[in-house]
């Protein structure tokens, strides 16, 4: 009778299979109508399209005066931001203002407050027709298609769909995640010890939901049993489940009977990569996922970057991200059979592996900016590509 563990490994899945599959099993939330406060985090569902130009009017750009022809001017008075009741200017007359009021009709130009010399209601200066006016639609016209669908909304989204008077966007939602810890010899405080082991998994799984673009709605610890993980998994409504510490063969190890109880679909049973091998993924019927994730604590870390990020790429709308090419000085070793995941500092020089990789350590993830992805086979890779150990990081300079 074959070895559970090698019952796992005959259906591991290479690990480039693996990511495109979990992004491939998960399904785009539905769109919501959001206001501009709950907007922050999600991904433009529709393009974003100016409903009126920006600015409406010709717009005074820096505090100063408005003047008409050429001067000296006399000032007849100041226009502010609110102000409504515009005057017509003609030749030889000014106004103070403001930045962001409106410019009245007539006006050649804004002369700057540092650069005017007034004296009593005379104003000099020197002023080229058109300067300093934000004319109407300088920054977009009515019509205007200004970001596509799939674009994250941070707060520069946030603040151009103000600027354009709108009060909501039609968004893909951040999805829910729920983790389940699993394990009863896990402790919440203090040390390990003798039948004791400090919980480090649940202390890092909201910051990672976070930064995936998701939202944790809750960490729980569950005990070494059957029945406990199958009511917790029925009861969840989250859209991505975490199951960690329950995804191996061992008899403490009941994630895929209970997923097998509730009908679920095992889509991925097992990755060919080291650490994280046993992780798995599942989907219901409803098109909520769960995804179980080793004990060891890198190795649940690397399997949520593995799974959990892909998942939630596409259920936020989003392409699996393209993972960028960095040099290995010195060149890394590869396994025969399963890809590596390596922990490196991100250098000028290259992606510099930084130790400490064990499936149990998070020494080397502490102190590491990526994992350097090694193929298998028999050769030393001397590049690798690298996936961020911070899933909300964009930006490599590889």
């Amino acid at each position: 009778m074959p070895r559970p563990d090698h019952r796992h490994a005959a259906a591991a899945l290479p690990w480039d299979v693996a990511r495109d599959l979990a992004h491939a099993a998960a399904a785009a939330l539905v769109p919501r109508s959001l206001p501009l406060s709950a907007a922050d985090g999600t991904t433009l569902a529709t393009p974003l399209v100016a409903p009126a130009a920006v600015p409406p009017v010709d717009r005074s750009a820096m505090d100063g005066y408005a003047v008409a022809g050429e001067g000296p001017w006399q000032v007849l008075g100041t226009i502010l931001a609110g102000s409504l009741d515009l005057p017509n200017l003609a030749p030889g007359e000014a106004y103070a203002i403001v930045t962001g009021a409106s410019v009245p009709t007539g006006t050649t130009g804004v002369l700057q407050d540092e650069l005017a010399v007034r004296t009593g209601a005379e104003v000099l200066g020197n002023v080229v027709p058109g300067q300093h006016i934000r004319r109407a639609g300088e920054e977009c016209v009515a019509g205007e298609v200004l970001l596509p669908a799939g674009v994250r909304v941070d707060p520069s989204v946030l603040g151009l769909a103000a600027a354009l008077g709108l009060d909501r966007l039609t968004v893909i939602p951040q999805p829910r995640v729920a983790a389940f810890v699993t394990g009863d010899e896990l402790v919440q405080r203090g040390a390990s010890g003798p039948g004791r082991v400090r919980d480090a998994i649940g202390p890092m799984l909201p910051g990672l939901i976070e930064r995936a673009g998701a939202t944790c709605t809750a960490v729980t610890q569950l005990p070494d049993s059957r029945s406990a993980l199958i009511d917790a998994l029925a009861k969840c409504d989250a859209d991505v489940i975490l199951v960690s510490g329950s995804s191996a063969s061992g008899p403490a190890d009941h994630l895929r009977a209970g997923l097998t109880a509730l009908g679920a679909e095992l889509v991925i049973d097992g990755v060919a990569c080291r650490p994280g091998h046993p992780q798995a993924l599942a989907r219901f019927d409803d098109g909520r996922l769960v995804i179980g994730l080793p004990g060891n604590p890198f190795a649940a870390l690397t399997a949520f970057l593995t799974l959990g990020v892909a998942a939630l790429h596409r259920m936020r709308g989003l392409p699996l991200p393209t993972l960028p090419v960095a040099p290995i000085p010195g060149g890394l070793a590869g396994h025969p059979t399963s890809t590596r995941l390596v922990p490196v500092r991100v250098t000028p020089e290259g992606a510099v592996p930084v130790g400490h990789a064990g499936s149990a350590m998070l020494r080397g993830a502490a102190a590491a900016d990526a994992l350097a992805i090694i193929e298998p086979g028999p050769t030393t890779a001397i590049t690798a590509r690298l996936l961020s150990l911070d899933p909300g990081a964009t930006h490599w300079p590889y």
